[in-house]
């Protein structure tokens, strides 16, 4: 097999060692799940008994991994399933199959990681259990990774899981689901970021080019696009001491090349079926400014013109605020400032953009107000720091000239 070949190539020894890299147990992990399911598990079950089979996959395949990983996991799993139905079998009368290694029926060669993300992306579920459920079940993470991720007790994060679980285990395998929900989710788990052991912006890109992969939409390309284009300017958003960069003071040098020209690929083809959705807008708007050599090349006239189409598609706060910003680079100040006329204050940003406004008209008593303002409402921590600094420079500019 493919898969057993992968696993088997990947299997090093250090020092005598042998040891596996979690990693490659991930793509197997959906399928197992489905197999699974469509057996007669429901979703929770499945996917307790599949990570309790990741767990003996670490400890043994290191000594000696099986020819056939999928195979492996499906066996293991099952009778991990088998063995707690077994035991629960008085209290919730489940009806399952006894037979501890049934053969492979018509439905397990077939990939089941797509119907996963809809099922993790439940419209009953909020979008952080939906967030916690598509990392565990299709991302293969554990609760500890996803835990240390979100800064959050372990214990915590195991009771988000299993709230989840319970909610999306009447659903049958087989509902169609919404893509654009499973889009928000993904573009959810990238906007976090990374902290601890996990990566989630690279971990979100992973997951969104298989859902690339197994959907060919316009608005899926548009959101992998959107992430590589940010992703591309990661290096260069923070100083060596942790501070935030601008994106105007940003190092352009350190971007990404490699992730631009993929990502400015995957938005043309996209683009070129003509049914323009959110995303694909918004990556628009990235490619425009990863193609200015300098912040002062930037086309902010036709950067407006895409959050024009952001507006019309979503009729979102967020982007009339980004367009005002965009509006005052192309414009002038006043014009930004017209703009944010009749937005609601207390948006986020709302009124850090403000501020960022009246610098640039020559008011800087009252953008050193507004930044001091806007600092404690700051999302992040470094965020806020960076508004602080800017609220600190103006007013020793300020003392300077008095």
């Amino acid at each position: 097999m493919a898969g057993a070949a992968a696993v088997h190539g990947r299997i090093a020894h250090h020092h005598g060692v042998t040891t596996i890299d979690e990693a490659l147990l991930r793509p197997l992990i959906p399928t197992v799940i489905g197999i699974l399911v469509r057996r007669g598990a429901d979703f929770a079950a499945a996917e307790d008994a599949v990570q309790e089979a990741l767990v003996e996959a670490v400890r043994g395949w290191a000594d000696r991994p099986p020819q056939d990983p999928k195979g492996w996991l499906v066996t293991v799993a099952w009778r991990k399933f088998l063995d707690a139905a077994r035991a629960d079998t008085s209290r919730r009368h489940r009806e399952v199959r006894v037979d501890s290694e049934p053969e492979a029926g018509p439905g397990e060669g077939v990939d089941d990681t797509l119907q996963l993300y809809f099922l993790c992306a439940h419209s009953s579920l909020t979008p952080a259990s939906a967030v916690a459920l598509i990392l565990r079940a299709v991302g293969g993470l554990t609760t500890r990774q996803i835990a240390a991720a979100y800064l959050v007790p372990e214990a915590t994060m195991a009771q988000r899981i299993s709230r989840a679980k319970r909610t999306v285990s009447g659903v049958r395998f087989n509902q169609v689901g919404d893509l654009g929900t499973v889009l928000r989710v993904l573009y959810l788990v990238f906007n976090e970021g990374y902290s601890g052991d996990v990566d989630l912006a690279a971990e979100a890109i992973r997951l969104t080019r298989q859902l690339v992969g197994k959907t060919r939409d316009e608005e899926a390309a548009g959101l992998l696009a959107l992430m590589l284009l940010h992703h591309a300017r990661r290096p260069a958003r923070t100083a060596p001491d942790g501070s935030l960069v601008p994106l105007a003071d940003q190092d352009r040098g350190r971007w990404n090349t490699h992730l631009i020209v993929e990502g400015v690929d995957v938005l043309q083809s996209a683009l070129a079926r003509d049914r323009l959705g959110e995303y694909q807008a918004q990556a628009a708007i990235a490619a425009l400014h990863a193609d200015a050599r300098t912040a002062e090349e930037t086309d902010w006239v036709q950067i407006v013109e895409w959050y024009d189409e952001v507006v019309r598609l979503t009729d979102s706060p967020v982007a009339r605020l980004n367009r005002a910003v965009a509006v005052g680079e192309a414009d002038g100040p006043r014009a930004g400032l017209a703009a944010l006329d009749g937005l609601d204050r207390t948006l986020p940003r709302h009124t850090a953009v403000l501020a960022y406004l009246h610098e640039r008209d020559g008011d800087p008593v009252t953008a050193a107000r507004l930044y001091a303002e806007a600092a404690p409402l700051a999302s992040s921590l470094p965020e806020r720091d960076h508004l602080t600094r800017q609220a600190a420079r103006l007013n020793a500019q300020l003392r300077g000239r008095g």
